[in-house]
């Protein structure tokens, strides 16, 4: 179903482990920024990015697939283009059906594909889009 009133978001953001596909290490940019407040608010934070050893202190993986079994992520949180995102969607739904996690996806803001979120809802996952993780974590906890 898709997620936009803020009972749900706040639901969505009731997440102890986020997958952070796109996290960069650049400081400044919204996609080390954002992974980096989450991680002081207490989540952990598991960045998927394939031209990095590590981000924000925690090893990187290349791809969703390559996160352990047993990391149990609750939200995918991307930062990458529209584009992207079916195939992103196609990772997620193999790891959910796999590893049985992974129940949550979360697009930033500017990030949108509803066919993507359709096929991703219709599986039985709760999709964010267009929304900043930070932004509705800051004014609804």
């Amino acid at each position: 179903m898709p997620v936009t009133d803020d009972a749900g978001l706040t639901d969505v953001l009731d997440a102890e482990t986020i997958a952070v596909v796109g996290c960069s290490t650049t400081s400044g940019k919204a996609a080390h920024e954002i992974p980096a407040y989450l991680k002081r608010h207490g989540y952990e934070v598991i960045p998927v990015n394939p031209f990095a050893d590590s981000v924000l202190g925690e090893t990187a993986y290349d791809s969703l697939s390559d996160v352990p079994e047993d990391a149990e992520i609750d939200v995918v949180d991307v930062f990458r283009p529209s584009e992207e995102v079916p195939e992103i969607v196609d990772d997620v739904l193999e790891r959910h059906e796999s590893v049985g996690d992974a129940d949550d996806i979360w697009l930033q803001l500017g990030i949108r594909d509803d066919e993507a979120a359709a096929r991703a809802e219709d599986a039985g996952l709760r999709v964010v889009q267009d929304k900043c993780m930070k932004v509705e974590h800051g004014r609804l906890l």
